[in-house]
């Protein structure tokens, strides 16, 4: 919208130029700026054509992925010292290591393991979009995620009300 309105200006081109023309996803597509570049690669041929444009992109999704997931830990309570806290609170112990030390050597092992899973799922949504999954490789993952969700929330209840016979009456 801005680039049709504004489609002279400096900043607003540095933010993104974007071609009004469908494009193989739909819709317009971004043809340069900062939009271009951490938007996915539209064929294969663009990737050879512009190598740039898909090296920015995996960067920032990969990035972009670790340090959401990094960020996740300490909103979420699965901190170091939160599941330190919570192994003291279940009485259970590493032999040889007080709380303090306990959360020391939990430091060691969470945030790379979180870093390592954002990447992952990073990785996971750059092979989708690079492989023309319908829809983006980030909505996939989203989906996957969210009917999860739902399927443990489900077999949750059924526990709770012992069994299939709960759920029809």
């Amino acid at each position: 919208m801005l680039s049709t309105r504004f489609a002279g200006n400096f900043f607003v081109s540095l933010l993104g130029v974007w071609d009004a023309t469908e494009s193989q996803r739909g819709g317009s597509h971004p043809t340069g700026g900062l939009c271009y570049y951490l938007s996915p690669p539209e064929s294969w041929k663009s990737v050879t054509g512009d190598p740039m444009h898909a090296v920015l992109y995996v960067i920032f999704m990969l990035g972009s992925c670790a340090f959401f997931s990094m960020t996740w830990i300490d909103v979420s309570g699965s901190s170091p010292k939160d599941v330190s806290k919570q192994l003291k609170e279940q009485g259970m112990v590493m032999r040889g290591f007080r709380e303090s030390s306990m959360t020391h050597e939990l430091g060691r092992y969470i945030p790379t393991a979180a870093w390592f899973g954002g990447m992952c799922i990073g990785a996971l949504s750059v092979m989708a979009d690079g492989l023309g999954a319908i829809g983006s490789g980030t909505g996939i993952l989203l989906a996957v995620t969210i009917i999860y969700q739902y399927f443990e929330i489900f077999v949750k209840e059924q526990q709770e009300l012992g069994g299939m016979g709960g759920m029809l009456f």
